[in-house]
């Protein structure tokens, strides 16, 4: 059995105190739901920047097998 991944975010902090939120190796929707309550604790969100990973669909596969015969 393997691990779950675990989420990772990088959180910066400049001598002006502003807060950059960064969702490593995450994907789609997940970045977003992963950063709220930060954002909401936080206060005013000024600027978002999606990245390539963000338009990446997870790996999910759905489908239908239909036996003939």
């Amino acid at each position: 059995m393997t691990d779950p991944k675990l989420d990772e975010l990088e959180i910066k902090i400049d001598k002006d105190g502003n807060v950059t939120l960064r969702v490593i190796d995450g994907d789609g929707e997940r970045c977003i739901e992963l950063t709220k309550e930060l954002e909401e604790a936080l206060g005013l969100v000024v600027d978002r920047r999606l990245t390539a990973e963000y338009y990446e669909q997870s790996e999910q596969v759905e489908g239908q097998v239909e036996q003939q015969g």
